[in-house]
């Protein structure tokens, strides 16, 4: 096409190509009901590409209920999904999704190796017996390609369903539950695994109870609460609280007045020496490096004893208690 009109065209193509692509997972006000129980209640939130995100919760919060509707193997009472662009029933967005679902089995006569090719030519991809070779390398398998997943212990099976679940190379990897069974050696290949996916760009939704790897691996992390989302945010948003621990003696009024400056405190006579003072420090995503310094240094030029300094940080798992019993998660809703 030339002329006015065919220069338009160009130009509207040249702006689409320009624009960053869509996230990797959109969903909006999803629901669904089983009879009475309501298991996904107004659910909404995002998987950006190159993104690992932490779907959180206790049991019976909805969150495999939430992955069924993602990858439509659950039809959803209301609500909008959208994945890598595309809407989650059209068969190309999820050509390009892996999935390790939390309860699966392989049949017990195939090959590791069998297992992998009955599953590429089920997703109608083309990859390479050297690919596949690789993939089962990649989750510590290469030396049992050979043998019959029968015979196989339940952390052996929990690698095979990860390679299943990256073979084809996908966009998008949803993880359900993926270290449930393996060793702490296990934990740290997946980790490890989890880390070199988001370098290549591939977006990961990740559901496990172990919180410490979610802590370690996750940018961002959505917890879910009877099938609502209970909060969701950055790691550092949600476990924004510091705290401040000093051993001291010889605290006055004074000194008292300065560490109100830095923040609510509370002193515990059960320090050896001196007494224990904690510090809630005001949330910041961009803390002064020099803040605690310059307490310090305070307490000390007001006659002070120093004898301990122990900055911390509220774990992920004290969050998620505290966002459960309270539901002091909303303002990160």
């Amino acid at each position: 096409m030339t002329g006015p009109a065919g220069e338009s065209l160009a130009a509207a193509e040249r702006l689409l190509s320009e624009l960053p692509p869509a996230p990797a997972v959109w969903c909006s006000g999803l629901r669904k009901r089983y009879r009475r129980r309501t298991a996904v209640d107004g659910v909404s939130f995002t998987v950006g590409r190159g993104e690992v995100v932490g779907l959180l919760g206790p049991n019976g919060a909805g969150k495999t209920s939430v992955i069924k509707i993602l990858l439509g193997l659950v039809r959803p009472d209301a609500g909008e999904v959208l994945l890598l662009g595309r809407p989650a029933g059209d068969p190309q967005s999820r050509a390009r999704a892996g999935y390790l679902p939390e309860l699966f089995r392989y049949q017990p006569w195939l090959t590791a190796a069998e297992v992998l090719r009955l599953h590429v030519r089920l997703s109608g991809t083309a990859v390479s017996a050297a690919d596949q070779r690789e993939c089962l390398a990649g989750v510590g398998l290469a030396d049992r390609a050979g043998d019959r997943v029968g015979g196989f212990s339940k952390g052996m099976q929990q690698r095979l369903g990860l390679a299943v679940a990256l073979v084809a190379r996908p966009e998008l990897v949803v993880l359900d539950e993926p270290t449930s069974a393996l060793d702490p050696l296990g934990r740290a290949d997946v980790r490890d695994l989890l880390l070199a996916l988001k370098e290549r760009g591939v977006a990961v939704l990740l559901n496990s109870h172990l919180i410490g790897e979610v802590e370690r691996v996750c940018d961002r992390v959505v917890i879910l609460d009877r099938g609502r989302v209970a909060a969701s945010g950055t790691l550092a948003e949600l476990l924004g609280r510091r705290e401040l621990r000093l051993r001291l003696e010889g605290v006055r009024a004074r000194a008292e007045a300065r560490l109100a400056e830095a923040g609510a405190w509370t002193r515990a006579r059960d320090g050896d020496p001196g007494e224990v003072f904690t510090v809630a420090l005001a949330a910041d995503p961009d803390p002064d490096p020099g803040a605690v310094p310059g307490l310090v240094a305070d307490l000390v030029a007001l006659g002070v004893r120093v004898h301990a300094v122990e900055p911390t940080r509220i774990s992920l798992e004290e969050r998620l208690l505290d966002i459960l019993r309270t539901g002091s998660g909303e303002e990160h809703r």
